[in-house]
């Protein structure tokens, strides 16, 4: 009954919200000094109608996204109401009497406002209110076990809580389970509970828009696994995509370019780019652009310093990079908590070297450490940034940077590119993990 009562209650806000934007597009409509032809709250009702039936359709009220899952099916959902509406209008030749202009208004306010409210509403219901919270079991492999409670705990957005006693669902993590173990928990659990969440035992493939195909016969299912970054349309899009972006990026870079190149020569003498030879797709070497954060002397100035810090070769061993390196000079120290010294790469991109996103441009030293994940990482461009950025990257080892690379190779889509340059904003603006 209660969850019941949820989806009521998130449907009608919704609702609410979406006569609130009509007033305010109307506003807006009626503000351009161009006539049209007045429409009412009533004759706009379709329109709610078509949006809350295909968020239900999604399962906006019936699951419990996480925030970036939750944005993806709200946007698919506009895009596609939108498209709908249109439809609509043209098929029943009422296109005349709806303003165009208003229609597009109206639905653009929806994709700048809706996720914000979305985020509000359940901050307001799970964060502060603590209603309608589902309490879940979480059996099976300890350790995935541990990495989802942490996560139920510190991601309000999803409105869950833990609990070993009374609980709503049950989830079970596979992941070193056999399979007897597997059936076993899953005849305990479902006899007594209508819903159950199955953690797949592979972890290193996203599941989450792949098809599943049903053999009834053999009553048996097989998950569609595609390599997306390998198909050649998907590579295009990326191209496209990643043109696009850096070209309007360009006017930004421009006069963030003749601030900083003015602060770094009156800092130290020396040039203001630094190039250095980096392995790009298909083992093919290029030159990676980067504003000058070193002393011209610098090599001079580390080995010095390795003398008094032999702790210090340790700590690169395992990091690939040096807890306090004496080479940086005073604004290259600033670029690099602001990662502003990758922006040049920017070049790299129109030149067709690099992607926006993607794996790190590794150096000619790094690639025998790369190990089995080499054939992977190559296969693509590498990116100005990427996963292993906004995932903790000064705590990650080596191998855990490699690890994030290769799952975000394999499981590439445009949404994730977009998530990712998102995130990298937050980074860069709170200096999360940046050194």
């Amino acid at each position: 009954m209660k969850n019941v009562f949820y989806k009521i209650l998130l449907m009608c806000l919704d609702l609410i919200f979406f006569i609130a934007v009509f007033f305010l597009a109307s506003f807006i409509r009626k503000n351009i000094n161009i006539q049209y032809e007045v429409i009412t709250l009533k004759e706009f009702g379709f329109v709610f109608f078509i949006l809350l039936s295909l968020l239900y359709y999604e399962g906006v009220y019936k699951y419990r996204y996480d925030f970036w899952q939750e944005s993806y099916k709200i946007i698919k959902v506009i895009i596609i109401a939108y498209l709908i509406v249109l439809a609509i209008l043209t098929l029943t030749k009422t296109n005349v009497h709806y303003s165009r202009l208003f229609i597009n208004i109206y639905f653009l306010l929806l994709i700048l406002l809706f996720l914000p409210f979305k985020r509000l509403e359940k901050f307001l219901l799970f964060k502060k209110l603590k209603m309608f919270k589902e309490k879940v079991l979480i059996v099976g492999n300890e350790n995935q076990k541990k990495k989802l409670i942490k996560e139920i705990r510190d991601n309000w957005y999803l409105g869950m809580q833990s609990s070993n006693y009374v609980y709503d669902y049950v989830f079970i993590a596979t992941q070193n389970l056999s399979v007897e173990k597997v059936n076993e928990l899953f005849e305990q659990y479902s006899n007594v509970n209508k819903r159950m969440y199955l953690i797949p035992y592979v972890t290193n493939i996203n599941f989450a828009h792949s098809d599943i195909l049903e053999y009834t016969n053999l009553r048996l299912n097989s998950i569609i696994v595609e390599n997306k970054l390998l198909n050649k349309l998907n590579i295009l899009i990326k191209n496209l995509f990643d043109n696009l972006i850096a070209v309007l990026m360009m006017p930004f870079f421009l006069l963030v370019h003749l601030i900083i190149s003015i602060l770094i020569k009156f800092d130290s003498p020396g040039n203001v780019f630094f190039k250095q030879k980096r392995v790009g797709k298909n083992g093919k070497i290029f030159y990676v652009y980067k504003y000058r954060t070193m002393y011209e002397n610098s090599q001079k100035l580390l080995e010095e310093y390795l003398i008094k810090h032999p702790e210090e070769i340790e700590y690169y061993e395992k990091y690939h990079k040096y807890k306090n390196d004496p080479r940086i000079t005073k604004i290259g120290k600033i670029l690099r908590i602001t990662s502003l010294d990758e922006l040049p790469q920017i070049i790299n991109v129109l030149k067709g070297e690099m992607s926006l996103v993607g794996p790190r441009p590794y150096m000619l030293n790094e690639l025998d450490k790369l190990g089995k994940y080499k054939k992977f990482i190559l296969k693509v461009k590498p990116g100005l940034t990427g996963l292993w950025q906004v995932s903790g990257r000064n705590n990650l080892t080596f191998k855990e940077r490699n690890e994030l690379e290769v799952w975000y190779i394999k499981n590439w889509s445009l949404w994730l590119d977009l998530v990712i340059l998102i995130k990298t904003f937050k980074v860069v603006v709170f200096k999360i993990g940046a050194k």
